[in-house]
């Protein structure tokens, strides 16, 4: 999802308001959303439907999601239902019968939806900040890491992403699985993929039936419960992935046979880790290079979410290491100049984010979201580390 939200709940989506930008890419509301299609994450996409959204003023919260008044399906939802059974050989019966019972919820349809025309919502970084990279959020970091610090260790020994930064996530997102979400993951996406409450934004309803098909299809193949609960975006678990994360970058950590993000910590830290380093995770490279901008880089920045920077290029624009810094490991790479803006002064912090920066940005399109991430592990590396 990648429009400003009026309403915020969970983990990184309580404090998204302050990352919506024109220019910097936006946040979502977690990985789920990398990919946005089942077809750029290598699921054969299903044809489905219109997607103009439908939402009237008679349909009220707890109503039948996808049903007529006469109690038929809604034609778009049967076309929906009959082209995900026949193009992912799924029995039809038993996710027409599912679809049948999603509710709608008119809370998921208030919280989604974006900020009143006209409505200017400033961008601050420090802000942000101090809504992760706080106490409570530190301490309760150090606790995890120290529980699971074996965990921690197998997984960036696995994949190459180190333990701070996995555990960091996990406590952005969810406060290290305190608060996951109570919403009916169906009913949610039910609500979204077929009454987005945004007409001027059909493809989000198109993406939310993309996520609500994974979704079903994983409950058709027994990797998930109808009745998981989770964000009012659906993102599941300790690590809030949509299903179409679940479906591919999701790890049976403990090798019992079933992936279960909300309850088994094991299989949600392999999970990150597994997601990011699919997504360009390289080992051994810091997230941000020891780098001094010069006075005024704003001519570097470019907003996007893949480093086009060299090292050569940020030195001949007056760039220098920091001192007592090298430029082993990462001065081959790209590079990307990353601005943290306080919008009502006009100001901004920058720095320098190696490939490893822009990976995080794939787990949520913010990079307000990606160097808290980057700002909590550190913090908690460096208690853990006492």
């Amino acid at each position: 999802m990648f429009i400003c939200r009026r309403i915020l709940q969970l983990g990184a989506l309580s404090a998204l308001l302050a990352g919506c930008s024109t220019t910097t890419p936006t946040a979502a509301p977690s990985t789920s959303l990398a990919p946005q299609t089942a077809q750029a994450s290598g699921t054969t996409p299903i044809r489905i439907g219109p997607s103009t959204p439908t939402l009237g003023p008679e349909l009220a919260d707890d109503a039948p999601a996808t049903l007529t008044p006469s109690g038929a399906l809604r034609p778009e939802v049967r076309t929906f239902v009959e082209n995900l059974a026949a193009e992912r050989q799924l029995p039809l019966a038993p996710m027409v019968s599912a679809l049948e019972s999603s509710r709608y919820n008119a809370t998921v349809a208030r919280l989604i939806a974006p900020s009143p025309p006209g409505k200017k919502v400033w961008r601050s970084w420090l802000t942000y900040r101090s809504r992760f990279v706080e106490p409570k959020r530190i301490a309760w970091g150090v606790e995890f890491y120290n529980e699971n610090r074996d965990l921690l260790n197998q997984a960036a020994q696995r994949f190459g992403v180190p333990a701070p930064i996995i555990a960091s996530i996990i406590g952005v997102e969810t406060l290290y699985g305190r608060n996951m979400g109570n919403f009916r993951v169906l009913d949610a996406l039910a609500t979204l993929a077929f009454d987005y409450p945004d007409p001027a934004k059909p493809e989000r309803a198109t993406m939310f039936r993309t996520q609500l098909a994974d979704f079903l299809t994983l409950v058709m193949n027994d990797k998930l419960e109808l009745e998981t609960q989770g964000s009012y975006a659906g993102a599941i678990g300790m690590p809030q992935f949509m299903p179409t994360s679940v479906m591919h970058y999701a790890v049976d950590g403990d090798g019992n046979g079933h992936i279960d993000l909300t309850n088994n910590t094991q299989d949600a830290i392999m999970s990150v880790g597994s997601f990011l380093a699919q997504h360009g995770w390289q080992r051994g490279l810091p997230v941000f290079a020891p780098v001094v901008l010069p006075a005024d880089p704003t001519a570097l920045v470019d907003g996007g979410l893949e480093p086009k920077q060299s090292w050569t290029t940020l030195s001949a624009a007056g760039s220098q290491l920091k001192p007592g810094a090298t430029s082993d490991g990462w001065s081959s790479q790209p590079l990307g100049v990353v601005d943290l803006v306080e919008e009502m002064r006009g100001t901004a912090q920058y720095r320098v984010g190696t490939p490893n920066f822009f990976a995080l940005t794939k787990y949520n399109r913010s990079y307000f979201y990606a160097t808290s991430v980057a700002d909590l592990a550190t913090e908690i590396e460096a208690r853990v580390a006492r």
